[in-house]
C-alpha cells in the first residue's frame, strides 16, 4: 500500500513538473512545432525511478495538459504526440527492472541500460509512431512529420542522455543504502 501511495504521489508531482517544463523550459529547434524539451529528461528519470505505468501516465497526461493549455495558439490537441509521450514514458520505465535505483548507486552499466532503453524508445516513438500517427490522424505530409519526429527523437536522445542520466545518478545517490546508513 505504501508503494502504491508513493507511486501515485510521484505520478501527480511528475505530471505537474512535466507540464511546467514542457510549457516553460523548451527551446525552439528551428523545425516548426518541434522544440528541444527538458521535460523528456525528467519523464525518463521518473519512468526509470517509478516504472512504466508511472512513466506512461506522466507522459500522456502531462502532454495532454500542455496541449490543452496551448489550444488557443495551436488550434488542436495533438493526440499523436500525446500517445507517443505516454509510450516514451512506458518504454523507458521498463528499464526499472534492470536498474534498481532504490537499492544501490547507479553505475556505468545502469546508465548504459537506461540510455539504451531511452534511445530505442525515442527512435521508435518519435521516429516512427508519431509521424505515422500524424499522417493517419491529421493527414499531415510525410516529409514534414518525419522531419519533426526525427528532430524530436534526436533532441530528446541528447537531453535524456545528459540531464536524465544526471537526475538518475543524483536520485540513486540520495536513495542508496550507504547514504541511509550514515544518516541514521
Amino acid at each position: 500500500m505504501k508503494d502504491t501511495a508513493k507511486t501515485i504521489a510521484a505520478i501527480l508531482i511528475g505530471i505537474v513538473i512535466f507540464f511546467l517544463l514542457n510549457r516553460y523550459v523548451s527551446i525552439p529547434s528551428g523545425i516548426p512545432e518541434t522544440n528541444i524539451n527538458t521535460a523528456y529528461a525528467f519523464l525518463a528519470f521518473m519512468a526509470a525511478a517509478f516504472g512504466p505505468i508511472a512513466g506512461a501516465v506522466i507522459g500522456f497526461v502531462g502532454h495532454l495538459l500542455t496541449d490543452a493549455v496551448n489550444l488557443p495558439s495551436n488550434g488542436t490537441i495533438w493526440w499523436s504526440w500525446i500517445i507517443v509521450s505516454g509510450f516514451i514514458g512506458y518504454a523507458i520505465g521498463l528499464c526499472r527492472r534492470r536498474i534498481n535505483i532504490e537499492d544501490k548507486k547507479v553505475d556505468i552499466k545502469d546508465l548504459l541500460y537506461f540510455n539504451l532503453y531511452q534511445i530505442a524508445a525515442n527512435i521508435i516513438g518519435w521516429g516512427i509512431f508519431a509521424p505515422v500517427l500524424d499522417i493517419l490522424i491529421y493527414k499531415e505530409p510525410a516529409d514534414k512529420v518525419f522531419l519533426q519526429g526525427l528532430t524530436a527523437a534526436a533532441s530528446n536522445l541528447i537531453t535524456i542522455a545528459v540531464l536524465g542520466s544526471i537526475l538518475l545518478a543524483i536520485y540513486a545517490k540520495i536513495k542508496s543504502p550507504e547514504k541511509k546508513q550514515t544518516s541514521n
